[in-house]
């Protein structure tokens, strides 16, 4: 019997996005990304069987594209960037849900940790032209913002908030094999 060897991983920085959108007035979605970001994984074998990932973000390092919103954001009444610089992604499992992967696994943010499942499209692995194994993937889901005590809004005049609570994660990853 034939054992599949294990082979580990980071992500390569370079061509990787960590996105968020989030809706706006209930009416047009914000996007948000985190700048500074890393991530290690370990596979069996040629695909997401067995694999296990570990993901991290610097949370004073989200980028809407406008200062005062980001401030904001890394505020008491959002992620507290200062107290907690960190929101981190541990996965517990994978299993094969046809095309794609159902990837679950446990996200902490301000020291609180939740379970989560996220939706990913292993897209494979390839040489590039330096010789390096990469393997690419796209990985999204969707959370409630105020599981994790990020619950800061305002009420509208016209009935609904100002932000929503489900905040949709889209990120496109590029892994790179250790040697």
């Amino acid at each position: 019997m034939e054992t599949a060897t294990t082979t580990k991983w980071a992500i390569d920085k370079a061509h990787s996005e960590i996105r968020f959108k989030v809706k706006h007035l209930m009416i047009s979605s914000v996007t948000g990304q985190f700048n500074e970001f890393g991530a290690e994984a370990e596979l069996e074998g040629e695909d997401l069987s067995g694999a296990r990932v570990s993901f991290w973000a610097d949370t004073a390092s989200v980028d809407t594209g406008a200062a005062d919103r980001d401030k904001h954001l890394r505020s008491g009444d959002f992620f507290d960037a200062e107290n907690y610089p960190k929101l981190a992604f541990q996965s517990t499992g994978l299993e094969r849900s046809g095309d794609t992967w159902k990837m679950t696994g446990d996200l902490t943010i301000k020291d609180v940790s939740k379970p989560i499942t996220l939706d990913v499209h292993w897209a494979g692995v390839a040489r590039d032209p330096w010789g390096h194994t990469k393997a690419g993937l796209t990985v999204s889901g969707r959370i409630d913002r105020e599981q994790w005590g990020l619950n800061w809004n305002a009420a509208l005049e016209t009935g609904g908030v100002l932000v929503s609570n489900d905040v949709r994660i889209q990120c496109e990853v590029q892994l790179v094999q250790h040697d």
